[in-house]
């Protein structure tokens, strides 16, 4: 019985044998696929470090807006209370005045007064002159006890404001902190700005929600680089940038994974006219230099959540620090808004 079963099983096992000589070959012979086009990487470790940035730069914002608002309305308040005590000033003596000479008169000194008239034409005309007195001190009265008040309610909103402002400030520190944390994961110390404010950078037009901290947007505008979306704070970055004279390559929208691109909020600054690679010359790392400058003196008035360029990462709230994440940025600018 077995060795017919074994002359069976030979025709099978030569089959096999001979397909796997056929396609062994077929796979070691097969061409490599195409490579995508190159492209910055991510932008920070992980999508944990990312939503506390966002969160941070979004708190930081909101505070700082606060403390500038808060100061504003402290700045109106001290010239409304520098008109309230002129006003209560120049009215105490002409009170004061008044009070004395109803003190000296007496109670009884208006009805002595028309009681001494001689004639009924006389005591008319003295209840007129009376009505007229009493009505003028009783203005003057009201305006001295309304300019009191005036005085006292705006001593008491500016208190109230320098509390705002003092717990505004409280959260501004407290954003530092949690910003210096989740920037240690990614490097983390502290490194001089290098020249990269530059007072000589053109000023940006505000972006929308400036006063305001910069509220959070939708991606529901056309991405000008890609087929994606971005937010109308982006795009008005975007303009911004290019209005500034970098023209070069630049892609904003980039589908799936962490962080801002998918959501509309970045864009990669490229230092040539098409693609990435890493700065090759003086004239691309002065452009680097150049954009970064621009991006980080304008960070208030475009809601710039943070810039990421040749190893390092400014942070609105920290400044500069080392950056050692998955892209060491010596290709592009990273801008990331709020």
């Amino acid at each position: 019985m077995r060795a017919p079963l074994r002359r069976s099983l030979a025709p099978a096992l030569a089959l096999l044998t001979a397909a796997a000589l056929i396609v062994v070959p077929s796979v070691a012979s097969a061409a490599p696929a195409a490579p995508k086009p190159a492209g910055p990487k991510e932008d920070v470790d992980s999508p944990i470090l990312g939503d506390v940035l966002a969160t941070t730069g979004k708190r930081y914002a909101e505070a700082k807006a606060a403390v500038k608002k808060s100061k504003q309305r402290q700045a109106q308040l001290a010239e409304d209370l520098k008109r309230a005590e002129a006003k209560l000033a120049a009215l105490t003596p002409e009170a004061s005045k008044i009070a004395a000479e109803s003190y000296r008169s007496g109670k009884l000194s208006a009805v002595t007064m028309l009681l001494n008239s001689a004639s009924s034409d006389s005591f008319i005309d003295r209840a007129a002159a009376l009505d007229e007195l009493n009505l003028f001190n009783n203005q003057k009265l009201r305006a001295l006890n309304q300019a009191r008040e005036q005085v006292s309610q705006t001593k008491a909103a500016v208190d109230a404001e320098v509390e705002k402002q003092a717990a505004q400030e409280q959260i501004i520190k407290k954003q530092q902190k949690e910003a210096e944390k989740a920037l240690a994961l990614v490097g983390g110390r502290s490194r001089p700005d290098r020249g990269l404010v530059d007072a000589k950078s053109p000023v940006a037009r505000p972006g929308p929600g400036m006063a305001d901290g910069f509220p959070g947007e939708s991606c529901s505008k056309p991405d000008p680089t890609t087929n994606g979306c971005v937010t109308p704070r982006t795009l008005h970055a975007y303009n911004e940038v290019r209005r500034a004279g970098f023209k070069r390559f630049v892609g904003c929208h980039r589908d799936g994974g962490p962080f801002e691109h998918p959501k509309g909020r970045a864009c990669d600054w490229s230092l040539k006219n098409s693609g990435f690679s890493r700065a090759a010359n003086d004239d691309q790392m002065k452009y680097g230099n150049d954009l970064t400058a621009f991006l980080v003196r304008n960070a208030d008035r475009l809601g710039i959540l943070y810039v990421i360029w040749y190893k390092e990462i400014w942070f609105p709230a920290t400044g500069w620090k080392s950056y050692s994440g998955p892209s060491d940025h010596t290709d592009h600018v990273h801008m990331s808004m709020l």
